[in-house]
């Protein structure tokens, strides 16, 4: 399943190729150091037969070797579910055509944010490792979650996002 051994499971990034996008980079304030000059987003996709995709994170990364959801920083201009979409599919290969927005939660510091947007599984698939920022995407069940050493944001949101999912209604 993991297409860059080196690179997730060691401790040092893998060399950078191709431009950086201006988005890319740490923003500090009063409540921390956080990635995404213009914020961040990320996707908690759903599937009723499957749980929640989640990522288990490259050791180098930030919060490596916990467990979270794919995404990452904003581009300059870009909407926090565009966003969401595109890292989801850049990072784990999810189809935005696939998949339905149910919600957004949003964390906002004032300088940084964060925008979990919550997706439904219309179509079923299958995750694919696309970069180096993964060891593992799995389909994790609702209640398996808290078992899992999840990355500290993600922790922190967990209960309100589950308490909003509302796993039993009939779609």
């Amino acid at each position: 399943m993991d297409f860059f051994p080196s690179a997730s499971t060691s401790s040092t990034p893998p060399p950078r190729t191709g431009p950086r996008d201006p988005g890319d980079a740490w923003v500090e304030g009063e409540r921390g150091r956080y990635w995404g000059r213009f914020g961040a987003a990320g996707v908690l996709a759903y599937d009723p037969a499957k749980g929640v995709l989640l990522q288990h994170r490259a050791v180098w990364s930030h919060n490596g070797g916990t467990w979270g959801l794919p995404g990452g920083a904003l581009h300059e201009g870009e909407e926090p579910v565009d966003g969401a979409l595109r890292e989801a599919y850049e990072e784990a290969a999810v189809p935005s055509e696939s998949v339905e927005v149910l919600f957004t939660s949003v964390l906002d510091h004032g300088y940084w944010s964060y925008t979990t947007v919550v997706v439904r599984v219309r179509e079923s698939f299958e995750p694919v490792i696309s970069d180096p920022e993964s060891i593992a995407l799995l389909w994790i069940p609702v209640a398996e979650v808290d078992a899992l050493e999840l990355h500290p944001g993600f922790a922190a949101s967990w209960p309100d996002l589950l308490a909003r999912l509302d796993t039993d209604a009939s779609w």
